[in-house]
């Protein structure tokens, strides 16, 4: 697996991809705060943090699109199904990678937090905690989903639209539940929802079972994209 991680971790970094995705993410999240919080003076973080959601769900398809699409394109997959790894090892360590690059566009949140420490003396921090966690949780659950739909086709374009469009059901699915007039449907597609639970964590509130929520999705998607991979070597 540690070999898997840093092969992928450097094709990242040795390609433009790594970079234009944090210079994407710096700029767009940069621009809230500068245009919210230093321009008004708040130290509240809330809409900075909640439009993070929104650039992620459009970056993270396009960080994970090549992460299986690319060793099928340069017929590496062969190579890499039979090496003497595990699949589970292939698939996390790719996962880590993604997910390792993903984390570096959070570190803006860093400096952010120490300029409105030393304007304003005193923060929020059950907030910023919580809500920091939840989007390490929910990116790393949207690297996952990225990760298995890249098992499963070949085009790049298709990975990253599909992906997009999972993340998007996820996220939408709150609101449909509310249109839905059966209770116990309504009650099972809340319970799925992202945002719902992500909105936990931005009120300062550490629920256990939204942990263990994110934590399952990450297991499913990488499962799931194990169970490809077998399948994909069993056939060939």
């Amino acid at each position: 697996m540690g070999a898997i991680f840093r092969r992928e971790l450097k094709a990242y970094f040795t390609s433009p991809i790594a970079y234009i995705y944090i210079a994407a993410f710096y700029l767009y999240i940069g621009n809230y705060f500068v245009n919210y919080n230093m321009a008004y003076g708040s130290t509240d973080m809330t809409y900075v943090f909640s439009n993070a959601f929104v650039i992620m769900m459009i970056l993270l398809p396009l960080l994970t699109m090549r992460l299986f699409t690319e060793e099928k394109k340069y017929r590496t997959d062969q190579c890499l199904l039979t090496a003497p790894v595990s699949l589970g090892g292939i698939v996390f360590g790719k996962f880590l990678a993604a997910t390792c690059v993903f984390l570096c566009g959070m570190l803006i949140y860093i400096p952010f937090i120490i300029v409105l420490y030393g304007y304003a003396g005193t923060l929020e921090w059950a907030t910023i905690i919580g809500t920091m966690l939840a989007l390490v949780l929910l990116g790393a659950s949207f690297v996952s989903i990225g990760v298995f739909v890249s098992s499963l086709t070949e085009s790049q374009v298709v990975a990253a639209i599909f992906s997009f469009g999972i993340i998007m059901f996820f996220y939408m699915i709150d609101i449909l539940a509310s249109s839905v007039s059966n209770e116990t449907v309504s009650s099972i597609m809340s319970a799925l929802g992202f945002y719902s639970r992500y909105s936990e964590f931005s009120t300062g509130i550490f629920d256990v079972g939204s942990i263990l929520f994110f934590a399952s999705t990450i297991f499913v998607f990488n499962f799931l994209t194990v169970r490809v991979l077998e399948k994909r070597r069993w056939a060939d």
